[in-house]
């Protein structure tokens, strides 16, 4: 059986597989059993033990259930509800006034959450009532939370870099650094946008009720230092090499216990349901992580991922063609899978074909956080519309087009990174030394 034809069939009995509901880790360790046990002359046995050991057991790793249990302990504080009062006051200029919390709060919240879904849910449950409260439109309203939860993903520290780093072998620092620059780009156009639509819809935004004086707008703002302060910690001692990417992981678990425990969300109570949490979620990616490090192996014994990588080579394709192709794939995967799914699903198979074309793989890393926040709105899958529609009893369909121009916006977002790969790679080679090629 040639290359392509073993290729075929693993990639079908995958499909069979996750189309029949089989657990994500559980279809990608059959695969790879399957490919091993057939189509090699490798015992599968032992690759099993080595891949699922040698994908756990990484010091670099660690850092994921630590930023996981990092959001876990904010998600349950008081903090979202600071943020928007701390906010609000300085919002009342800009044409679409509050809607721009949605954008801000996002942007801020996901930088310590790192989860799409928890920051939508968070923010949602403190912006929508009073957004409602005030006769904004709920339309737009709902777009922007559901395009904005997904910035939580992209600023870091961020889960889904996390896997991606590991996946591909960079550093973590470099691809966290590398969200930065295009995370605040993608805030200045969602805000862009409804500046726009504010300003077209003149009549359908509320007129700002309360003037407050500069001095109480600064006091009011004291509300953001504790999570602004977090960040800049994070960042820095990461940056000056104070600490690795585990380590300022661990930093900030200690920050958020004691944030939480200032703002009085901090209980017995809440502390374990955080821990659980937790607990849960990295569990559910490490498993999915050992599964796809199993068919990994099994793609370098089969020899699919050389022959890919030789046949880009022998076809020598346009560098964009290639990333417009790459795109469109990870769109349609996201209407079934989820951010980390995909990654660690085609990393293996992707990654080389992306070296042989000349792309740096900590840019890649960004350009395929930017799809799987695409993919956060697209249905039947898009966790934030599930977050959305549940807490407003809207249908899914209404919260995606809502989403719609928000959608269009991430589109751009990628294109500009694209044609100016420099958004992503400048921070980390300014800071850190230029990344490999």
């Amino acid at each position: 059986m040639t290359v392509l034809e073993s290729a075929l069939v693993l990639f079908g009995l995958l499909l069979v597989l996750l189309a029949g509901g089989v657990w994500i880790a559980i279809a990608l360790a059959a695969v790879a059993w399957f490919g091993l046990q057939f189509f090699t002359s490798t015992a599968p046995e032992a690759s099993l033990f080595q891949a699922f050991w040698g994908s756990s057991a990484s010091w670099t790793l660690a850092a994921l259930p630590l930023f996981v249990w990092m959001g876990e302990i904010l998600y349950r504080t008081r903090l979202s509800e600071e943020m928007f009062e701390g906010l609000s006051p300085w919002l009342g200029w800009l044409p679409g006034r509050l809607m721009h919390v949605n954008i801000l709060g996002c942007a801020i919240f996901g930088t310590v959450s790192g989860s799409s879904a928890a920051t939508c849910a968070t923010i949602a449950k403190v912006a929508l009532p009073e957004l409602k409260r005030r006769g904004y439109d709920e339309k737009t309203c709902l777009g922007s939370l559901a395009a904005a939860g997904t910035l939580g993903i992209l600023l870091p520290p961020s889960i889904i870099m996390v896997v991606y780093a590991v996946a591909a072998e960079v550093s973590i620092i470099k691809v966290f650094l590398a969200g930065m620059l295009p995370g605040i780009l993608l805030t200045l156009l969602f805000s862009g946008y409804i500046v726009a639509w504010a300003l077209a819809n003149p009549g359908r935004t509320p007129k700002d009720e309360i003037r407050l004086p500069l001095a109480e707008k600064l006091y009011r703002s004291r509300l953001l230092v504790p999570c602004v302060a977090l960040i800049v910690f994070i960042v820095w001692v990461m940056v000056i090499g104070w600490a690795t990417a585990t380590e300022a992981a661990a930093y900030g678990v200690l920050g958020a216990l004691g944030i939480a425990w200032l703002s009085g969300g901090l209980s017995r109570a809440t502390f374990w349901q955080s821990l659980m949490g937790a607990t849960r979620l990295s569990c559910m990616i490490l498993f999915i992580l050992a599964g796809a490090s199993f068919l990994s192996t099994t793609m370098a014994f089969t020899g699919i991922p050389r022959a890919l990588a030789e046949w880009v080579a022998s076809i020598d394709p346009n560098p964009y063609g290639l990333i417009a192709i790459l795109a469109l794939i990870y769109i349609l995967l996201g209407a079934a899978l989820d951010g980390i799914s995909m990654i660690v699903l085609t990393t293996s198979i992707v990654l080389p074909m992306i070296e042989k074309a000349g792309f740096d793989l900590v840019w890649f890393g960004i350009f395929i956080v930017l799809l799987v926040e695409i993919a956060e709105l697209t249905p039947p899958l898009g966790f934030n519309i599930f977050v959305l529609q549940t807490m407003t009893g809207r249908d899914s369909n209404y919260v995606a087009l809502a989403s719609l121009p928000f959608f269009f916006m991430m589109v751009l977002a990628i294109a500009l990174i694209t044609v100016f790969p420099e958004l992503a790679t400048w921070l980390p080679d300014a800071l850190l030394g230029v990344t490999k090629k």
